[in-house]
């Protein structure tokens, strides 16, 4: 440089050479993709324990069904009350749910009515019990109505398959990544 010239210098630094926050003097630095690599991974476990769950649902629904089909004893519920459900903000009422009282070789019972219709304290109902499973309890109606169904399935594989291409996708991204090996130390004359 020559005395003619003059250094301008703007008093700037690197963007990377400065700290993400300061808490009380200390330096906080997160690494966005760890950080992302674990948010992902949290994700992935979240997708497949949900899909596991409906499958699960699923043939659990379908086994009471064919349950109360195959095993069922016609029962008459009586109704003992009902309790109005509200949602979302409480302002709407969505239906009741209705607890009855019946009777089941030779043992009383109280369980919840299936459904959300409101009935009156008193009402006899036609239902379907499985001895030896009293909370197995439906109308007959519904009863009639019901069968299994491969359709509960539909969520639960749409999501395996969502799933099983966000692993597949996984894998193949870290094959393509070239991992760099770590430098050993040269060993040559001293």
């Amino acid at each position: 440089m020559t005395s003619n010239e003059t250094e301008v210098t703007t008093g700037t630094t690197d963007p990377s050479d400065q700290p993400l926050t300061t808490l009380r003097g200390a330096r906080v630095d997160v690494d966005g993709r760890r950080v992302g690599r674990v948010v992902g991974g949290a994700l992935l476990v979240t997708l497949a324990v949900l899909t596991v769950v409906l499958f699960v649902v699923g043939a659990q629904k379908n086994s009471q069904i064919e349950r109360l089909r195959q095993n069922g004893v016609a029962v008459k519920v009586t109704v003992s009350g009902c309790r109005a459900l509200m949602g979302g903000s409480g302002s709407n009422l969505v239906g009741y749910a209705c607890q009855g009282t019946f009777s089941l070789g030779g043992h009383h019972y109280s369980e919840a009515i299936p459904g959300t219709t409101l009935y009156a304290p008193g009402t006899s109902l036609r239902a379907v019990s499985v001895p030896g499973d009293p909370g197995l309890l439906s109308t007959a109606s519904a009863v009639a109505a019901d069968h299994p169904s491969w359709r509960v399935f539909i969520v639960p594989t749409c999501l395996l398959v969502v799933l099983a291409v966000l692993v597949g996708a996984l894998v193949l991204r870290r094959r393509r990544t070239p991992r760099t090996a770590p430098q050993s130390p040269s060993v040559g004359p001293s």
